[in-house]
């Protein structure tokens, strides 16, 4: 399960991730509950989330193309100290009692064009620090290093946020990035699995998207993803609301709700890393399950009823993205890796800025239960017609029967069928 942790580069990469993702999760929570603080709405909740993933919308496959031309290692020293200055400006502003909610929405935009490039760097470097022997159990570990950090970085924002205010978790954010930073710096470049830079060229940016539209294993979790992050992964709007508008339980709520979410994803995450192939079928089931519990989840009657379904939608959000993640990575040329995973991220994270005031819409004019339930919905329907089209192209059909005295549904080969029929 832990194997990647073997390798000292990748060894410090991951323990500045943990400091660094907690932080991050300090300023995510800090950041929507300052937001409705200050205006008292679930959409400017939406907006600011928009705001965040709209340059990956706007700019993610040109990341990719400076990623494939630049080296790993020096470009993650840059993303990583703007994202610090953000998270310390914001600080600044929120501790010196100046800060508005356009402020935040600055922050956020400026923390999202960081991560236009950081993303598909941090995600082909993982390859280049262990080699693609261990690439799928580093891919699950990075997963597991960020939902552990789930666990810890909403927690103590809510202690912070209700003791001192948002404006030390900001700081701390700030400061967290000191770990990844000094990670980067004593690594020891002879041992890395340098991949070739694409030199500068014409074209690279169709050239990526032709090799992805070839490759149905690439292109169809890739829209899988887009649509579960477009519409099923929204959940600063609806948790924000239903801790604040449904259960009237104030920031404590909304942290208790992240963090169970977060015991499910890292659950999630260390199953990916122990399975030793990331499947398909796996993927869709996945799918189908957690846009399933997003409904079930949208009519819970309760408070402690709809905080104990979030482990469960914790672990197969995470199972989602971990498997596309790792299906992409492993299916991908190293040479077009970075184009490739910038994409992926462009099409999981950039679908938020559409997603995110349209959810943050429903939710304000019908309701939290209205709006959570339409995101499964999407996710289920995307979830069972990308399952179908995988089935067809892989030769295979739906065999609806009985198996040992009892009901199954299940995908057969479709020469299977025929000579089945035959007989």
């Amino acid at each position: 399960m832990f194997s990647s942790l073997r390798i000292r580069n990748y060894r410090l990469f991951f323990a500045g991730q943990v400091v660094s993702n907690t932080g991050t999760w300090m300023q995510r929570i800090a950041q929507d509950w300052l937001v409705l603080s200050l205006t008292g709405s679930s959409a400017a909740v939406g907006i600011t989330t928009a705001l965040q993933f709209l340059p990956m919308l706007l700019f993610g496959l040109y990341g990719g193309v400076l990623v494939d031309r630049l080296p790993k290692r020096p470009t993650l020293l840059v993303t990583q100290t703007a994202m610090a200055v953000t998270g310390l400006a914001l600080a600044a502003l929120t501790l010196s009692g100046q800060v508005q909610v356009w402020h935040v929405y600055v922050a956020a935009f400026a923390v999202g064009l960081a991560t236009v490039v950081d993303n598909p760097a941090r995600q082909s470097f993982v390859s280049e620090m262990v080699g693609p022997d261990q690439l799928q159990n580093a891919v699950s570990l990075n997963s597991a290093n960020f939902q552990s950090a789930r666990l810890v970085g909403p927690a103590v924002a809510g202690l912070m946020i209700t003791g001192v205010g948002t404006g030390w978790a900001f700081l701390a954010n700030g400061l967290s990035f000191a770990a990844p930073i000094t990670g980067l710096l004593l690594m020891r470049a002879r041992e890395l699995h340098v991949v070739e830079r694409t030199p500068r060229g014409k074209g690279q940016l169709r050239e990526g998207l032709r090799y992805v539209a070839k490759r149905p294993e690439l292109i169809w979790p890739i829209v899988l993803v887009g649509f579960i992050g477009t519409f099923g992964f929204n959940f600063p709007v609806w948790l924000t609301a239903y801790a604040d508008d449904v259960f009237h339980a104030g920031a404590g709520a909304y942290s208790l709700f992240n963090t169970l979410m977060a015991v499910g994803s890292l659950v999630g995450a260390l199953l990916a890393a122990r399975r030793g192939t990331a499947r398909l079928r796996v993927l869709i089931a996945a799918a189908l399950a957690f846009g399933t519990l997003e409904i079930v989840a949208a009519a819970a009657p309760s408070y402690w009823l709809f905080a104990l379904l979030m482990v469960p939608i914790g672990v197969f959000g995470l199972t989602v993205n971990v498997t596309a993640n790792t299906a992409v990575q492993m299916g991908t040329d190293p040479a077009m890796r970075g184009r490739v995973m910038a994409l992926f991220m462009m099409v999981f994270m950039g679908g938020t800025p559409l997603g995110a005031p349209v959810v943050g819409w429903i939710t304000d004019t019908y309701g939290a239960r209205a709006g959570f339930a339409a995101g499964g919905v999407v996710s289920v329907l995307a979830a069972g017609v990308i399952g179908l089209v995988l089935a067809r192209i892989g030769g295979l059909r739906l065999a609806v029967g009985w198996h040992h005295g009892h009901p199954s549904v299940r995908f057969v080969p479709r020469e299977r069928e025929r000579l089945a029929t035959a007989a």
